[in-house]
């Protein structure tokens, strides 16, 4: 079976007013996401998710042109050989490259989702595991900057729905990060897990602030309060009290993953399945941490085909963490692009699917109704 086409699809939706968040990396407006069609000589086609790295166009004229001229007529299911090669044409000989990472981890699904459909199995099935209960958190593009009482509103508004878990944006100032934490840890009790994602927007002073609060607080992560290169500052923040660091949803490919978790400042891995190089790279990260005795935590990006593929991988692994359930007020990607990818159970778990690969129909004609808008997501 060869590999006939690939496309790229790029889709984006205004973010009606009054539904925006706020947040480290600002004020939310659109959202984007570059889905991959691949189809094979034999009519099978499988879909994945690039993530749109701030630019969906470049990242699908990427995908339509270099990636589709390197893998076209390779055996479709030689998954790993396809992402060898694009690694060893389009990253290793010419840098890491974030927009080449984020094409190949959509390529890598849609060829995962091929795999399964071929085999009439499911893909967590078809890398050695089995449906069990996940734990999710409430996230997402939710629980901004906001005032403290409606954001202790909210939180709330989730742990009625079943989450036992919520992560809050921080990286604003101190005090008023403080103080929104403060006021979610009194609404929603000691029983509720208040995870805090600084968006990479804090300085060290900063984090040395409000740890002394955050630990009060039993906050159980402090996510990438710096950019993914700052190794220095992740090293010394984890000196700065006893909440742990988590970090990985900028980080590419196993290579990175290696140092950060080497290095040993932060306690939670974070790969993007539609960043970090697809199904077949995120296993690899996750075996790599669970070798640290750390559990992976992905990240979650804009479409239900990414949610539903983060869930075949940790059905799959021996050290699931988190999962990160979106939450957002209004997301049609999430609803609309493939089925609500998860059902979130009384006990605030998810699971995974049981159909071939990936086990969703996509709907095309939501997809061209919804075209690449241009200029920034957040402003």
């Amino acid at each position: 079976m060869r590999i006939a086409s690939v496309r790229a699809v790029p889709v984006s939706f205004r973010v009606p007013e009054g539904k925006n968040v706020t947040l480290g990396i600002g004020r939310a407006v659109k959202r984007d996401s570059v889905l991959v069609r691949v189809e094979t000589d034999e009519g099978i086609v499988g879909w994945g998710e690039a993530h749109h790295g701030r630019c969906p166009g470049a990242v699908a004229k990427l995908i339509d042109t270099t990636l589709s001229e390197l893998v076209l007529g390779m055996d479709a299911l030689d998954v790993v050989g396809v992402w060898q090669k694009v690694y060893r044409m389009q990253l290793a000989s010419h840098g890491m490259g974030a927009a080449a990472a984020l094409a190949l981890s959509g390529l890598d699904i849609a060829l995962w989702d091929i795999r399964g459909k071929a085999m009439n199995a499911p893909i967590h099935r078809l890398l050695g595991g089995a449906p069990k209960k996940i734990k999710a958190y409430a996230g997402g593009i939710s629980l901004g900057w906001q005032d403290p009482a409606a954001l202790a509103e909210e939180a709330q508004s989730y742990v009625a729905q079943g989450y036992r878990a919520l992560k809050l944006r921080v990286g604003d100032t101190p005090r008023r990060d403080i103080a929104r934490v403060e006021a979610v840890r009194a609404a929603v009790g000691d029983e509720i897990d208040i995870l805090v994602d600084g968006n990479t927007g804090c300085s060290l002073d900063d984090v040395r602030r409000v740890m002394p609060a955050y630990e009060a607080a039993k906050v159980g992560w402090f996510e990438e309060p710096f950019p993914p290169h700052d190794y220095r500052s992740y090293q010394d923040a984890a000196k700065l009290g006893t909440v742990p660091l988590a970090a990985g949803e900028n980080h590419y490919t196993r290579f990175e993953f290696t140092r950060l978790i080497a290095d040993g400042a932060v306690s939670f891995a974070q790969p993007d399945l539609s960043k970090a190089g697809g199904i077949t790279e995120c296993h690899r990260i996750a075996v790599l941490a669970s070798a640290w005795k750390m559990s992976v935590n992905p990240h979650t990006s804009a479409t239900g085909i990414n949610m539903v593929a983060t869930l075949h991988l940790m059905c799959a692994v021996d050290n699931p963490g988190y999962f990160e359930g979106d939450v957002a007020h209004h997301n049609p990607f999430r609803d609309e692009v493939c089925g609500l990818p998860y059902q979130l159970a009384p006990d605030g778990t998810v699971t995974c699917r049981e159909g071939p690969g990936l086990g969703i129909e996509v709907d095309e004609a939501f997809l061209a109704a919804h075209p690449l808008i241009e200029g920034p997501c957040y402003v």
